[in-house]
């Protein structure tokens, strides 16, 4: 009733309460300072949200960012208007706290004199303990006996607020029990932190003020980790979007090379149908005009037979019986079968590598989700899994080099003293680690080469399903291809490595003028510098004779003489090496390249004798 007779008397002040309210604590304004947003706070609220800041000032209501800690100046008609406000709540607002402390609903009843229980009261004495209406509060205002009495507004139920235990009122508040006690009380309670009412209520309103800044707080942090989240989660699904369109792409064009494949080889069949074909056809020609010939002399025969003249028919006769005639001849006529079966096997054999690949990336999936992530080693690259269908030459289109990440733990070694040194001592541990392995260890990292027809010089002769090249006498007439060497009696292997440890072993069935090493796909195809190790973009490894030798870049080492008639090499992609070793051997190691390596690699042979035959190993 006393707020509601509040807001009636008065409703201009009374409707400003809530513009007049902070909105950090929710209380009104006690010292109102003003921002530069324009936004007002009480300063003690303000200090304790800006407390611990060195930048970052925010506004708490409209989050408006300063550049640096904006000067708080005092509003001072705010503060009159706030106080005149506060005037006229009276001790209405008083009471009504009270009771929300003491947890009761207010009671409209008035409040009646004790002495007379009939009319309203209008004070309250303390020390009585007792509501008095005007008459029967009269002695206390006259009488000087009644002077040190305490009185206060009407109060209603004066017992809740005397101790049960002395009959005494509250005077005093223990913080460590948490009740209100009287001052006789204060002896069962002298070792306990006392203080009286009042200043109790300061203290509990400063504790729940502070609260009410740190739950604010808290709040603004809990709302930024949300914004975070939020952001992350779209960036997360930016990211899967743009890796999805990414492999659409990587899809499409896998897709637009198989179908490129595909044309070409269709095509292939089509030029030696229609190059047969041509033959027939010329073949029917003249086979047409053969017949019109006969046709024509037994046209003759038949008229010479009606002559009735002697002479005339005998000398007809003589003439026509000179004329000889032959009998249909048909050449045989057959498409190139080796044409045929080869264009068929690259068909097979580019279905054989999709297969394979696509079947090792599904069972190193099926791997990852059975192995937990912590705890799960790196695992071994698997043969050929990087092998990919070649493209055609795009010196325009370099792509940048893979990131170079060991696929083998390197042992701990003493930090050198340089990043270079560092890197020079790890690749050395790598490499010396590979060469420790056996045969059956390296056989893990096994690929099974094939023999690429579209890039065999017109004297290399390939058998045994593209896995046998050895030299022709006669050049075997290859269509021509933008791969093929044109030089040199070369070829390359049908897969290529970007990535990961591959090896693959070569049977040298007469180890001599023969040569084995990889190379770039943009190797010059023609001209001096398309003949291996003679270029920057190929490492080989040569036997002319009883002479072996490494070839780099145009650069020759002499290597000493081996008996082994099969060499294996070993290729790590990320650790930039690839290693030549006798199989078989006690001393295995050949010859070894360190590099860093930016392209795709391809296996390369080269046999530049009639004798010499190189045969890939198959991998068990």
């Amino acid at each position: 009733m006393a707020a509601l007779s509040r807001e009636l008397s008065e409703p201009g002040l009374a409707g400003l309460e809530e513009e007049l309210t902070c909105s950090i604590c929710l209380c009104l304004f006690s010292s109102p300072v003003t921002i530069p947003c324009g936004h007002n706070f009480c300063a003690s609220c303000l200090e304790l949200t800006w407390a611990g800041l060195v930048g970052h000032f925010s506004c708490p209501q409209c989050r408006a960012i300063f550049a640096g800690r904006p000067q708080l100046q005092k509003n001072t008609v705010l503060c009159r208007v706030v106080e005149q406000l506060q005037g006229c709540a009276g001790t209405e607002a008083e009471a009504e706290a009270e009771e929300q402390v003491v947890g009761y609903k207010e009671d409209t009843s008035p409040i009646l004199c004790d002495s007379c229980q009939q009319a309203p009261a209008v004070q309250t004495c303390l020390t009585c303990t007792a509501s008095f209406c005007p008459e029967h509060l009269r002695p206390h205002r006259d009488s000087p006996a009644f002077r040190d009495h305490q009185l206060c507004p009407p109060l209603r139920d004066l017992q809740q607020r005397k101790c049960p235990q002395h009959n005494k009122l509250f005077e005093f508040f223990c913080s460590q029990h948490g009740s209100c006690i009287c001052s006789l009380c204060l002896l069962g309670h002298k070792l306990c932190h006392t203080s009286p009412l009042q200043m109790a209520k300061a203290n509990v309103e400063s504790v729940l003020k502070k609260r009410l800044v740190e739950l604010h707080n808290q709040s603004e942090k809990t709302a930024r980790a949300m914004n975070l989240v939020k952001t992350r989660q779209n960036q997360v699904a930016e990211t899967a979007s743009r890796k999805a369109d990414l492999i659409r792409i990587e899809f499409s064009e896998i897709k637009a090379l198989i179908e490129e494949r595909e044309n070409q080889t269709l095509k292939v069949i089509a030029d030696e149908e229609k190059r047969v074909s041509n033959k027939f056809d010329y073949i029917y020609s003249i086979l047409t005009s053969k017949k019109n010939e006969i046709q024509s002399l037994r046209d003759q025969i038949e008229t010479a037979l009606t002559e009735g003249d002697d002479i005339l028919f005998l000398k007809r006769a003589a003439s026509l019986q000179r004329t000889a005639t032959k009998d249909a001849y048909v050449p045989t006529i057959d498409m190139d079968q080796n044409l045929i079966h080869s264009t068929y096997q690259s068909a097979i054999n580019l279905k054989d590598v999709v297969k394979l690949s696509v079947a090792q990336c599904r069972e190193a999936r099926a791997e990852a989700k059975l192995t937990p992530e912590k705890t799960r080693p790196r695992p071994a690259p698997s043969p050929n899994r990087d092998a990919v269908q070649k493209k055609p030459l795009a010196p325009q289109k370099k792509k940048k080099p893979d990131k170079v990440v060991p696929a083998t733990p390197i042992p701990a070694t003493p930090i050198p003293a340089t990043p270079a040194a560092a890197g020079a001592a790890a690749t050395k541990e790598l490499v010396d680690s590979f060469l420790k392995k056996s045969r059956e260890e390296l056989l893990q990292y096994a690929a099974n080469i094939t023999l690429d027809y579209n890039t065999a010089n017109n004297k290399v002769m390939l058998s045994e399903r593209y896995t046998k090249m050895s030299v022709s006498d006669t050049p075997l007439n290859y269509n021509h291809h933008p791969q093929r060497f044109t030089d040199y009696s070369q070829v390359l292997g049908f897969q290529c490595f970007r990535r990961g440890v591959h090896y693959w072993e070569v049977e040298l069935q007469k180890n001599s003028f023969c040569g084995i090493g990889i190379c770039y796909g943009s190797m010059d195809r023609q001209g001096p510098e398309s003949r291996l190790g003679r270029n920057s973009r190929s490492w080989c490894v040569e036997w002319l004779n009883t002479k072996i030798s490494s070839w780099h870049d145009d650069v020759e080492k002499c290597l000493p003489s081996t008996k082994a008639t099969k060499i294996g090499v070993l290729l790590h992609c990320e650790g930039g090496f690839v290693i030549f070793m006798a199989v078989g051997e006690k001393h295995n190691l050949i010859y070894k390249f360190k590099t860093q390596f930016t392209e795709a690699l391809y296996p390369a042979f080269w046999v530049f004798s009639s004798g010499a035959v190189l045969s890939l190993c198959e991998m068990k």
